[in-house]
């Protein structure tokens, strides 16, 4: 394996561009931070230079989302975005929430129902349409967005402040050594890098640790979201409709729930959030999935229809008590690479595009100050004055209370969401703390019961390669794989051999295969099929299995989704 320095030594220097604020991710949190700034430069008069990198092949490629969005962040980044367009088509009609068993459903009476779980003037929204009309809007201010460039690395100044980020090299064989396609990456230096990479982002995750940025947190809490998109029977088809489920096919101690949202075009989409802090390593987050599906009470929109789009993604679920400090010395977190996703809305868009918008608003006053490298100081103090920071204290102990059983759940979440409102109270007196990260909750397989799931029917059920197979994801493979292993024997001696290789089970996209070789077992991974859902990075119970950005745009191309 080549290594950078030796890359830099015969290759270099790396080229370097200049701006004053570089954004990592065109996701809605980092396009939102991009439009805000250059709406705050037009108003003033005043150049304000930002460009926005995005790994995915153009913006809206790797965003999976269910998705309902709440349009009140939406309206204030962009007042008129029904006249300009915005894919926001399908109102939010009529709310319905079941608890389900094996074989039946309750439903929730409409008056019991915390406003969480009420979606009037919100829109069934496909995410990824949504992200690219917002990167066209940014670009019509003088954004520059360069797709298919992953930010690779973080680059610090001599007084430890970011200074920016690098892109990552192109070129580089499987054997590690450049090719004859060699293409040294670039460096973005700017006075304020903000990084929206969503939810466990690679630079993120460093930026944490260098500057202790979740010390007196909570540890972050993490889900696994599956997601379909069916083109349905027209008689079983109505616009509007959401549906959301509790209980079965999970136990009583797994956190999770799932989706089911009827948009425009006879298209529904439908999905499984599972916790990963889950204990029992036999459990399969994909195959729960696929076996939701055939409720009675689910398959009755399903059956007769054609499934059209598969995606997975881990969403930052540990809420507001999880959320790490915000700014670090010439940078800031946005979206869900800072945690703000409001769990119990199964929410996260709104407050991406808000978060976006007042870091935007604190960098561009320092810019105005002539400051650089600095802390954003007056970001997280607009946050914690927001109506998002409020909105997320209502639901602080969301997560938290699942630990204690579904049915104690269900109950304190009532009691916060509903009750206490009523009361005139909007936040919880008491607080509720986590104190293990979810892959520590992992049990050793002796202890649990192994799960025989079904096989799929090829109808209503389906398995992982040909689900990957309509996330449309691609990845060149001469390259090094991008799912990397700190020690190469541990999945093996460990993994395998304590929790019956849960990675092989964990991951929707068939990336880890464990088979027997003449040596033994031995672990494959299959990184072309990795739909960049980040569940290995999180859920290996060594923390053994480091995710890194692949080269070149490569991941999934989802469209519709």
């Amino acid at each position: 394996m080549t290594t950078l320095q030796e890359l830099l030594d015969t290759h270099g220097p790396r080229e370097s561009m200049e701006y004053d604020v570089v954004v990592v991710g065109a996701g809605p949190g980092g396009l939102a931070t991009a439009i805000r700034l250059k709406q705050l430069a037009a108003e003033s008069g005043r150049e304000v230079s930002v460009c926005v990198l995005e790994k995915g092949s153009e913006p809206g490629a790797h965003i999976l989302s269910g998705a309902i969005i709440d349009p009140r962040a939406l309206t204030e980044l962009i007042p008129d975005w029904k006249e300009k367009g915005a894919p926001l088509k399908q109102a939010v009609t009529r709310d319905e929430f079941l608890f389900l068993d094996a074989t039946g459903a309750k439903s929730t009476p409409d008056f019991f129902l915390p406003d969480c779980f009420k979606n009037h003037g919100n829109y069934i929204v496909s995410l990824g349409a949504v992200t690219r009309w917002l990167a066209t809007q940014a670009e019509a201010l003088g954004v520059e967005i360069f797709p298919g460039f992953a930010a690779a690395e973080v680059l610090y100044a001599d007084d430890g402040s970011v200074r920016g980020v690098a892109t990552g090299n192109l070129g580089i064989g499987k054997d590690g050594a450049p090719t004859a396609e060699f293409q040294l990456g670039m460096e973005l230096h700017a006075k304020y890098t903000i990084f929206a990479e969503g939810s466990r982002g690679q630079l993120g995750r460093q930026l944490i640790a260098k500057f202790e940025l979740d010390a007196g947190r909570d540890p972050q809490s993490y889900g696994l979201g599956i997601k379909e998109l069916w083109q349905v029977d027209p008689t079983k088809h109505e616009p509007g409709l959401v549906v959301h489920t509790a209980g079965w096919p999970l136990t009583d101690d797994t956190y999770g729930g799932s989706f089911l949202y009827h948009a425009e075009d006879g298209k529904v989409a439908i999905g499984l959030v599972v916790g990963l802090d889950y204990r029992n390593p036999w459990l399969s987050p994909f195959e729960e999935f696929q076996r939701f599906k055939t409720h009675p009470a689910i398959a009755k929109y399903l059956e007769g229809g054609k499934r059209i789009g598969y995606g997975a993604r881990s969403i930052t679920a540990g809420g507001l008590l999880s959320i790490p400090k915000l700014v670090f010395p010439g940078g800031a977190f946005v979206g869900c690479e800072a945690g703000t996703l409001n769990a119990s809305r199964i929410k996260g868009s709104h407050a991406a595009i808000k978060t976006g918008m007042l870091a935007a608003e604190a960098a561009f006053a320092a810019l105005g100050e002539n400051r650089s490298g600095d802390e954003l100081a007056a970001y997280p103090v607009a946050f914690e004055s927001s109506w998002l920071h409020a909105e997320l204290a209502q639901s602080k102990n969301f997560k938290q209370w699942f630990k204690k059983g579904r049915t104690t759940a269900t109950l304190m979440t009532g009691i916060e969401q509903w009750l206490l409102p009523k009361l005139g109270m909007r936040v919880p007196p008491w607080t509720i703390h986590r104190d293990k990260p979810d892959h520590a909750c992992l049990e050793p397989a002796a202890k649990h019961t192994k799960i025989d799931y079904p096989k799929p029917d090829g109808v209503l059920t389906f398995d992982r390669l040909s689900s990957v197979y309509l996330s449309s994801t691609n990845h060149d493979e001469d390259q090094p794989a991008h799912l990397t292993l700190k020690d190469a024997s541990v999945p093996v001696d460990v993994n395998l051999a304590t929790y019956a290789g849960p990675e092989a089970r964990y991951c929707p996209a068939a990336v880890y295969e464990f088979l027997d070789g003449p040596e033994g077992p031995f672990l494959r991974i299959n990184a072309q099929n990795c739909v960049h859902c980040k569940t290995c990075d999180i859920k290996d119970p060594t923390q053994n299995i480091v995710w890194v950005a692949p080269q070149g745009g490569g991941g999934p191309n989802y469209a519709g989704m």
